[in-house]
């Protein structure tokens, strides 16, 4: 699920992220981030993106806007539920400004059938475009993920989305092509592996 955000200066996106991971996933801090599980109480923040046009037009798989605070609630609870029945390392998190708690968006990292690749998927508050936070997420899930097991990792991004497309370009990931395997769309798919870290 890739959505909108700018790039980060290639330089900043190796230095800022030094991830601290936790155990069982419950938690995956970064610099400036901290990756927690969502909480119903978490929809008003949730809304500010989900409930952006503009965010929920580039999501993958297609999402509808969420149009207020009670269809946010709902699936929010849905996205706790489910996330309690997902093995390690899946699961989706809220990210949270670590200086004041603040929530600005949601990541994912999902277990994607026909071939269970696992994908990363961020989604930012328009405001919070263009600081690095998406970067500073992905290689957070993506550090995640490798420290599991998963030999890589995908992002999926429409054709359109340029931004998403440069961002996980900066982020390391290769090019794999276009596919029309997941979510019935045509996307483009992006790929990383431990050694693309280095």
């Amino acid at each position: 699920m890739v959505c909108c955000w700018a790039a980060v200066p290639p330089v900043a996106a190796k230095a800022q992220i030094m991830a601290i991971v936790s155990p069982m996933a419950h938690r995956l801090d970064t610099e400036r981030l901290a990756l927690r599980p969502w909480i119903v109480d978490d929809a008003e923040a949730a809304l500010g993106a989900y409930g952006d046009a503009e965010v929920a037009r580039w999501l993958a798989p297609a999402m509808d806007q969420v149009n207020d605070l009670a269809a946010m609630r709902v699936v929010l609870q849905q996205w706790v539920a489910e996330d309690a029945r997902m093995l390690t390392p899946a699961g989706r998190w809220a990210i949270e400004l670590r200086p004041d708690g603040r929530v600005i968006g949601g990541a994912t990292l999902l277990p994607l059938p026909p071939e269970d690749e696992f994908e990363i998927g961020w989604q930012l508050h328009r405001k919070e475009w263009g600081h690095g936070y998406a970067t500073e997420t992905g290689l957070a899930l993506a550090r995640w993920a490798f420290d599991q097991g998963i030999e890589q990792v995908i992002a999926l991004v429409r054709p359109t989305n340029t931004r998403a497309a440069t961002m996980v370009q900066r982020m390391g990931m290769e090019w794999v092509g276009e596919t029309e395997k997941y979510h019935n769309l045509r996307l483009q798919e992006y790929r990383l592996r431990p050694g693309d870290l280095a």
